[in-house]
């Protein structure tokens, strides 16, 4: 017998929830296969089997709470024991299996039935048993299409199975335990071209299922609550704004996405633009890249950026270090990578912490601006709203004013006022509106 403990998940790490057990007892487990999903108060992540054999026990129940180094369940060979924490898998096959059962003994009597088939009622309450059984058996494979397990299809995953016009019953799940992911949605759309017809007639969007329910705040939620009050408690923080024309950077992105594509390996959007130009600036403008530690202002000597990822578990935010020094093939890289580990449990706890300021794309979801929240121990965090085009005036090299259709952008700083003065915003959104409307990056494409 083999005993699997919670691992360190970083350095200030020393506790975990188990959310969700992949395997149950009695499962064939392989070595490194995911064996149980645990949050932190950092991040969720699958704890993968570091032995092969049977799952014997299951230690730790979902929803209990552990210290780094509790043995969260025992591996090993031959037939699993039956222990307490092994009664809930039990429980759950048994109703299954007895329906089944009684058919076996049933077939022998049926020469017997046989002549007294005028009382065909007396065998009709045999059959209902054996009727149902298979409708409740069928779904399991696919605990997706469960409506009494949300974990499996997500309202995120919902919405964009109804933007697609894709009918979830229809698709298989390729994630941990038949999990609907969005990319099997979005391989069920490309086979099924019919479904986008579907889109355009969707004028009211479907109800959520989360409508009329009550749920359970996740640990990463409570966290993330926690922390935004003790933010706004401790801190004076307050936002500004500023336009920003962005059409020769629109510009450059035109003309070189393909090359883009094709060397760096992912494509070229706005976000790397306003990271560098983000990064850039905070050299110049310290006060914005500082913290307050008791009565004294520490001044960060790199600029790690954080950015905001929306996932299914709600808002990470993984950091890109040194990023004043990188190129824009390197952070567009780097915000590929991280946001794609982070939606998907794979990320690492330490990258996730150390970032000294945070830059929140609001745009991405057609917002024109908002006014973020500042998280301690940072000063500072830079929204980018959606880039528009819209009418504006424009001056030529003469002088002359005249009205053009620009790319446009609204940028919000929100700063923490006890450290940093609306001047120090000013210079900083200034010095960002002027990088970015200069559109000078061709330097630091890095293909």
């Amino acid at each position: 017998m083999s005993e699997v403990v919670l691992p360190a998940l970083g350095e200030s790490v020393t506790e975990g929830t188990v959310t969700r057990w992949l395997k149950k007892v009695g499962d064939t487990v392989a070595v490194d296969e995911p064996l149980v999903e645990v949050s932190t108060d950092k991040v969720d992540t699958e704890i993968p089997s570091p032995f092969a054999g049977i799952l014997q026990q299951i230690m730790v129940q979902e929803d209990e709470t552990v210290a780094v180094g509790a043995v969260l369940a025992v591996v090993g060979e031959g037939a699993a024991t039956s222990t307490p924490s092994a009664a809930p898998a039990v429980e759950e096959s048994a109703p299954v299996a007895e329906p089944v059962a009684p058919p076996a003994p049933v077939s022998p009597p049926a020469p017997v039935a046989s002549p007294v088939s005028p009382p065909a009622p007396v065998a009709a309450p045999v059959v209902p048993p054996v009727a149902p059984a298979p409708p409740v058996a069928t779904p399991a494979p696919m605990p997706a299409m469960s409506e009494d397990d949300p974990n499996y299809v997500t309202p995120i995953v919902r919405k964009l199975a109804h933007e697609l016009g894709v009918d979830l019953t229809k698709v298989r799940g390729t994630g941990v335990g038949g999990r609907i992911r969005k990319e099997d949605l979005q391989s069920a759309q490309a086979s099924a071209p019919q479904a986008q017809a579907v889109k355009p007639a969707a004028v009211v969007a479907a109800a959520s299922p989360l409508r009329g329910t009550t749920e359970n705040m996740s640990r990463l939620r409570k966290v993330l609550a926690e922390r935004a009050v003790a933010s706004m408690q401790a801190s004076a923080q307050l936002t500004s704004v500023v336009e920003v024309d962005v059409t020769k950077v629109a510009q450059l992105r035109a003309r070189v996405q393909g090359q883009f594509t094709a060397k760096a390996g992912t494509k070229l959007s706005f976000m790397p633009f306003f990271t560098l130009a983000a990064a850039e600036a905070l050299a110049s403008n310290p006060k914005i890249n500082s913290s307050v530690e008791g009565e004294s202002i520490v001044y960060h000597p790199t600029e790690n950026i954080s950015f905001a990822v929306d996932t299914e578990r709600g808002l990470l935010t993984p950091v890109i270090r040194d990023t004043s020094q990188l190129n824009l093939a390197q952070i567009a890289q780097q915000i590929a990578d991280l946001a794609e580990r982070t939606r998907s449990n794979q990320l690492k706890p330490d990258e996730l912490s150390g970032g000294t300021f945070t830059l929140t794309n609001t745009g991405s979801r057609g917002a024109l601006f908002d006014t973020p929240v500042v998280f301690l121990p940072q000063s500072a965090i830079l929204g980018t709203g959606i880039v528009a085009k819209r009418p504006a005036v424009v001056v030529d090299a003469d002088g002359n004013e005249s009205i053009a259709i620009r790319s446009l952008v609204y940028l919000a700083l929100s700063y923490d006022h006890r450290i940093i003065d609306g001047a120090d915003a000013s210079r900083y959104l200034m010095a960002v509106k002027a990088r970015l409307e200069e559109g000078n990056f061709e330097a630091n494409l890095g293909i």
